[in-house]
């Protein structure tokens, strides 16, 4: 926490660098967000780049009242439905390259037959993932990928700690009926 007051305050002071610093943290979890709701793959890119605006400009307002993610996690959720509730595009279906490529644990040892089985499976799941309603996926995604709490996917989403719980059991379920039907049972380790 104190890292992140102390890149907050170097920002406010006009350093750049600093800028880049809380861009380069903070580019994978907004990206994840908003890629999980906006379906237009040029709109994610313009849409991305509008949260980071948000967060230059509101960065004075910030209070360190929660940690500087969820803070910006909820300026990208935010940012997100609004481009959605604007008209100028549809929830999303897109798949994600990084967060396929950072979901795979590979190891040093495996053969090329291992790793292309592990990739393939990893995009499989992904486009499963990017089949789901966009909030069980925006919740998933908080939850498994960035390892958010409860509470703090709460405080970004506007829900209620218990409505986290549930949607994150019903994507999870939903997740799970999907996978079944397209796998058989003996190749999955549920």
């Amino acid at each position: 926490m104190n890292d992140n007051r102390t890149l907050v305050e170097t920002i406010l002071k006009g350093d750049t660098d600093a800028f880049r610093i809380l861009i380069r943290d903070h580019q994978r979890l907004v990206s994840h967000i908003v890629c999980r709701m906006v379906k237009n793959r040029e709109d994610v890119e313009d849409v991305c780049q509008e949260v980071f605006l948000k967060i230059h400009r509101s960065l004075k307002d910030f209070k360190f009242n929660s940690q500087l993610s969820t803070w910006v996690a909820a300026i990208a959720f935010n940012t997100a439905v609004s481009h959605l509730q604007k008209g100028k595009g549809e929830p999303s279906l897109v798949s994600e390259d990084d967060a396929t490529e950072s979901s795979m644990a590979i190891s040093e040892d495996a053969g090329p037959d291992r790793l292309s089985e592990r990739a393939s499976l990893s995009n499989f799941l992904q486009a499963e993932i990017d089949r789901l309603p966009p909030l069980f996926g925006t919740i998933i995604a908080l939850f498994h990928l960035h390892e958010m709490s409860y509470q703090e996917i709460g405080n970004i989403m506007r829900l209620p700690e218990g409505t986290v719980k549930s949607y994150l059991f019903r994507g999870r379920r939903l997740l799970k009926q999907r996978l079944t039907a397209r796998i058989p049972q003996e190749d999955l380790c549920l």
